[in-house]
């Protein structure tokens, strides 16, 4: 499976990559659902929105203080490196992610599209202001930060610039993931449930639109019916044997 999937990428004109939680656990990023289940007697889904921010932005931020801390110590995979190394080779057009660990970023990849933001961005809640902290280098200033959090131009709260529950996907990088599928001969679908809409319907944009779908997951899932080819194992695994192969083949 190995062999046929490097085939289809070595040959491919224009294939992009599709990744979800599963790409960044070898990392040490656990999944959003997999902090044992509580944090501090709160689900982190149930932290993780606009309601709960307008309630108790203290808490929020606490929270997602946490998860960046945590987060930032993560370094990218074999997995990572990897669709980097396909993107360098000219075959990899795009990365789009559903993570928002900013490890692609780290790996190399040069414009990943987000589609759930950046855990080390900030927004502000009622203007346009938005800040990058770590290419400020204000990521430690802005943890030992004992106060809310607010912004430098109007004095409104900040908030993480991610997806929360009930939130939409921006605009902008949704219908940039969409054009780029209906463009797409191939994608590569690397740890994502394939539930979550509309991101989940970007394999099937490829699939609908004559391209081959290969999924790289330890378990099956929503894309798993529609793949070309099924690689049934972790990330860092398939993608180093991938990526060896199709050096072979190009």
């Amino acid at each position: 499976m190995i062999e046929e999937a490097a085939k289809l990428l070595a040959r491919s004109r224009f294939a992009i990559a599709f990744t979800g939680a599963g790409i960044s656990a070898e990392s040490g990023v656990p999944t959003f659902r997999g902090f044992n289940g509580l944090w501090k007697k709160h689900r982190p889904e149930e932290l993780a929105t606009p309601e709960a921010f307008k309630r108790d932005p203290y808490l929020v931020w606490e929270f997602y203080k946490w998860r960046i801390d945590l987060i930032r110590k993560a370094k990218p995979n074999k997995a990572h490196r990897a669709l980097t190394e396909l993107e360098e080779m000219g075959i990899l057009k795009a990365v789009i992610t559903q993570n928002v660990d900013d490890l692609h970023r780290e790996a190399g990849t040069r414009n990943p599209i987000e589609l759930h933001g950046n855990i080390f961005r900030v927004r502000c809640t009622s203007c346009d202001y938005r800040e990058d902290l770590k290419e400020t280098g204000r990521l430690d200033e802005f943890l030992a930060q004992k106060d809310l959090p607010r912004c430098p131009r109007c004095g409104s709260l900040l908030r993480p610039d991610v997806v929360w529950f009930g939130e939409p996907l921006p605009r902008k990088a949704i219908e940039e993931a969409f054009r780029l599928a209906e463009r797409a001969d191939l994608v590569l679908v690397i740890g994502t449930s394939g539930v979550v809409y509309p991101a989940a319907y970007i394999p099937q944009i490829v699939k609908e639109t004559g391209g081959k779908v290969i999924e790289i997951n330890p378990d099956e899932s929503g894309i798993t019916p529609i793949a070309d080819v099924f690689l049934r194992c972790s990330a860092g695994e398939a993608m180093e044997k991938l990526i060896e192969r199709v050096r072979r083949l190009i």
